[in-house]
């Protein structure tokens, strides 16, 4: 058994009832009644789980989808929500796979772009490439209206990131002649290509594209500032300034997405007096800054270690009739914390929750970074306890961190409870936790928790590191205990068998 902080967070979350009436139905359908809202969020919750927790690759997942999820409750709102959780739990690609085909076969669901995008993203980021073809040739036969760009966005980026610049070029054109089939492509498909390089810092290669096929697809802005996006997310500044006189000598009109970029690429490298002469020279040429330009700003202040500067920009936002949202907010935020001034970084959390604006994954993870470099363990552990009470799952950046803090400040209970919450809630937590998680225990003779917490990953569908494994292994050759041994040997092989070759090898 694992030992938790809260147990009874855990015993609601058990206490879900298999079967709702017909009443969820309606409910689900219905964002205006919280009521209905929670039940919908409790019904997903409780499906995601099932999905996790399903015996995989040894049983089929449709009889026990058909067997749990009450006809009525079967909408589009519901295959969107379900896929969501999947892809935020980093759930295993072929069980949400499983799913939204399980999901085609109900006269209920009609099929959305949104669902089909979710799938597609999630069997790519699991290199699942063969299976997300197969996904696009059957909506292709059977949907094609579903085909956007963003699908083939998530196609080519992510064939851009694990295989070669040759794969990715013959992946826009399979697109082109097996998928798309019937539409023109244009600069749309163009950019989209582009971007895939670009957003992988694959610059080299992004330039060699746009050499080789601009005179077939003719470029406009967007084009351009796609590519200036890339080298400012490679951090070059030189290279941003070079191509945007590139840009304009070819007769580009900047626009305030160039600006943005421009001002963003000197915020990041600390030359916020550049950034502040670039919003000078938009607003001489009649470009008004949005708040996407006043919050890099602030994040560019709070860079250059300027508070005073940062609330400045912040307050000018209502000047400008523009409103805060919660990406302004946290930028402040951010330089308030790098200024080592938590007590108002607090304050301002708690404003934003005064006015009704929803703390993000950056809000939480913000702050425990401050917390964490300037407080410690006591005050790290009472906003952690906040998060849970407000049922917020952190992202994946945020649970590393928070697991690799709680091992080293040795509260293995807190690391035992947040690795329990992700798994009741229907995550699966990231290997990079169950790294750190694992070699805690086993530091500590916890062997046996430490086993559970690996073969909970396993029984997900998702592998276990070979640091992990050897670990146990040594342990438990040890104490002589080789049943336990087999038995994640037995997993892992069971495993293997469907898991993508590139991210197989545990032994």
């Amino acid at each position: 058994m694992l030992h938790l902080v809260r147990p009874s967070r855990i015993n609601q979350l058990q206490q879900v009832p298999q079967k709702l009436t017909l009443f969820l139905a309606f409910a689900f359908e219905s964002s205006l009644q919280p009521h209905a809202s929670l039940e919908r969020e409790t019904e997903v919750e409780r499906i995601t789980r099932i999905i996790n927790d399903h015996p995989f690759p040894d049983h089929p997942l449709h009889p026990t989808l058909f067997h749990h999820i009450p006809p009525p409750v079967f909408s589009t709102p519901f295959v969107e929500h379900v896929l969501g959780h999947l892809f935020a739990g980093h759930s295993n690609g072929l069980k949400a796979f499983e799913f939204f085909k399980f999901s085609l076969q109900h006269s209920q669901f009609c099929p959305s772009s949104n669902a089909f995008e979710k799938t597609l993203h999630i069997l790519t980021r699991m290199r699942y490439f063969d299976q997300a073809w197969e996904l696009m040739k059957e909506i292709q036969q059977t949907h094609p209206l579903l085909l956007t760009l963003k699908s083939m966005s998530i196609m080519l980026s992510r064939i851009a990131k694990f295989q070669s610049y040759e794969d990715t070029l013959e992946a826009f054109e399979r697109i082109e002649q097996d998928i798309f089939v019937g539409r023109k492509f244009g600069v749309d498909e163009f950019n989209v290509l582009l971007r895939a390089f670009c957003t992988q810092r694959q610059m080299k290669e992004a330039r060699s594209v746009f050499n080789k096929m601009h005179s077939r697809f003719s470029p406009n802005t967007k084009t351009m500032n796609i590519l200036l996006l890339g080298f400012k997310e490679s951090g070059d500044i030189t290279a941003v300034e070079l191509f945007y006189h590139e840009m304009v000598r070819r007769g580009f009109k900047p626009n305030g997405i160039t600006y943005n970029i421009r001002i963003d690429a000197y915020c990041k490298k600390g030359c916020f007096g550049d950034g502040l002469r670039l919003l000078q020279e938009m607003e001489c040429i009649n470009y008004m800054p949005t708040l996407e330009t006043i919050t890099t700003l602030i994040h560019g202040a709070g860079i250059a270690r300027n508070t005073t500067k940062a609330r400045e920009l912040f307050n000018e936002i209502s000047m400008r009739n523009l409103h805060p949202d919660v990406g302004a907010y946290n930028a402040l935020m951010s330089s308030l914390i790098r200024s080592r001034d938590v007590e108002s970084a607090t304050g301002l959390m708690e404003e934003m929750e005064q006015k009704s604006i929803g703390l993000d994954n950056v809000t939480y993870h913000t702050m425990f970074l401050g917390l964490m470099r300037l407080k410690g363990i006591d005050s790290v552990s009472e906003l952690y306890c906040k998060m849970i009470e407000r049922n917020f799952v952190p992202k994946t950046r945020t649970v590393v961190m928070l697991m690799k803090f709680f091992c080293e400040n040795s509260r293995l209970d807190l690391g035992l409870n947040l690795w329990e919450y992700l798994v009741e809630r229907g995550h699966c937590p990231h290997g990079h936790a169950l790294d750190l998680l694992v070699t805690a225990l086993c530091s500590r003779g916890r062997v046996q928790e430490a086993f559970e917490c690996s073969k909970q990953m396993l029984e997900k569908g998702r592998n276990i590191s070979a640091a992990v494994f050897q670990m146990l292994e040594r342990f438990f050759l040890q104490a002589g205990d080789v049943d336990k041994l087999r038995k994640l040997e037995q997993m892992i092989k069971r495993l293997q068998i469907v898991l993508p070759p590139s991210i197989t090898e545990v032994m």
